[in-house]
């Protein structure tokens, strides 16, 4: 399909719905805009528009639908899937002046945020009213709340408490032709027609602008345990995982690293960390509203270690320890992006097969000479491989690359799993979603994106071709 270039009369039409200093036409902030966290791609918008609130979006958004002009929102550009990239130009939305807080409510455990709204800030902010917000992807500490809605983020606490999709209530959207809805209630039980609630997350921007959100909220657990262990083989390591959970431990996270991902963060970040002959590890955390309930839990999971052959288990006795362990975690996909130009794929199965998904992606790496780095959510079947060039030469990169992943997400599909938990398709994982999808589920994606975008303006070219 062909968008309208912007032209000068179209730009101000638009940058006055925003205002002075809410817009961006410099090349640097072109090009900041046409990027995230994918690799090193970069699609350089025409125009970059900053709107304060949902009415502006709704102004913006019936503007480029009457102008036919291609409508890509950002959060805060931390995605891996190349989500956010305005791959036909046009104008980038961007959020980061619709970051409020509006409410907490705490008698009913909700809050309302705009869609700009820091992750971490709203954990932080709940946190000190004895409230909890689960999801915390590692870039937590950036990523956006309407990002988050995006791709359905998870992060290590999902394996106890779930991700993004099971927190929101309701969803203010600004649909293609510019009209404000509310896609359900803020309560808890809603059996009123079509989900449009869930049928927005995960969705990618593709469907609607997610202005305003509605999530639940938990009491917050403030006693929590956290222990390493080590394995002398990483399927030992991935095989211990359901047996925590057959011991009856209802773990809040069970983090795998392999020792390629450790020996990289604990360099790159100077953390001093002895290492041994060990070549994968568990972090696991459990959490509990009482501190005595805690070690009855790490008895049982030590039980379950030690059956499955476990090297070493250093608990983590005070908060510097735990803060080290964290970080040596959530500085593994950012330090591997430093160390080699790469590809992640974001793999997930159920939780019994990630032996296999992991010794299959060892086979296929051996096969064509990858390095390979793993790391992820063991808790949950989610398996990060970060494929590393290193000195490969670009021509072998370039074209055995793609018949790789295909093996990997291959293997996915075989154990019962997919090609993506948490990240998303966007534009990179486009080509492999003829692996779990039918032409029939196809048809049906595409008349649903008919229905809410008949024009084809929002986030153009993402998940699958129209």
């Amino acid at each position: 399909m062909g968008y309208t270039r912007i032209d000068k009369t179209m730009a101000d039409a638009l940058c006055q719905i925003v205002g002075e200093g809410n817009y961006k036409t410099d090349l640097e902030s072109l090009d900041l805009y046409g990027r995230d966290y994918t690799e090193d791609l970069c699609f350089t918008p025409e125009l970059v528009l900053l709107p304060s609130n949902t009415q502006m979006v709704s102004k913006i958004t019936r503007y480029c639908n009457e102008n036919l002009i291609a409508l890509t929102c950002r959060g805060a550009g931390t995605g891996l899937s190349g989500g956010c990239l305005p791959i036909e130009g046009g104008v980038v939305l961007g959020f980061e002046k619709m970051n409020r807080i509006l409410e907490i409510d705490t008698a009913n455990h909700q809050a309302i945020v705009e869609a700009g709204v820091i992750n971490e800030d709203l954990q932080n902010a709940v946190q000190a009213l004895g409230l909890f917000y689960p999801p915390d992807p590692a870039s937590k500490g950036s990523c956006t709340l309407g990002g988050n809605i995006a791709h359905s983020s998870g992060g290590p606490r999902c394996v106890k408490y779930g991700t993004t999709k099971d927190y929101v209530l309701n969803l203010e959207v600004v649909l293609a032709n510019g009209e404000i809805i509310q896609t359900g209630a803020n309560v808890l039980k809603n059996s009123t027609g079509y989900h449009l609630t869930q049928l927005m997350v995960g969705s990618e921007g593709t469907l609607g602008i997610v202005c305003k959100i509605t999530l639940k909220l938990i009491p917050y657990p403030p006693y929590r345990s956290l222990m390493l262990a080590s394995f002398n083989n990483a399927r030992e390591a991935c095989a211990t995982v359901p047996a925590i959970f057959a011991a009856g431990v209802q773990a809040s996270a069970i983090e795998f690293m392999d020792r390629k991902g450790v020996q990289l963060s604990t360099q790159k970040n100077n953390i001093a960390f002895e290492m041994g002959e060990e070549q994968a590890y568990l972090l696991i955390e459990v959490d509990a509203f009482n501190e005595g309930e805690l070690m009855p839990q790490c008895e049982k999971i030590y039980e379950a270690l030690e059956a499955h052959a476990v090297l070493n288990v250093l608990m983590a006795d005070d908060s510097e320890t735990k803060e080290k362990f964290w970080k040596i975690r959530r500085s593994i996909g950012e330090v591997v992006k430093q160390h080699s130009i790469y590809k992640e794929e974001d793999t997930v199965v159920t939780r019994s097969y990630l032996p296999d998904l992991y010794d299959g992606v060892s086979k296929i790496s051996e096969k064509y000479g990858f390095e390979t780095v793993c790391y992820g959510h063991a808790g949950d079947g989610n398996l990060h491989v970060n494929i590393l060039k290193n000195d490969l030469a670009d021509e072998l990169w370039e074209k055995v690359l793609p018949i790789a992943i295909r093996q990997i997400f291959d293997l996915c599909k075989k154990y019962g799993g997919t090609i993506s938990g948490e990240h998303g398709i966007g534009l990179v994982q486009k080509p492999y979603l003829d692996i779990v999808f039918s032409e029939a589920q196809f048809e049906i994606m595409r008349g649903i994106k008919r229905s809410f975008d008949p024009n084809l303006i929002l986030n153009p070219g993402k998940i699958f071709d129209m």
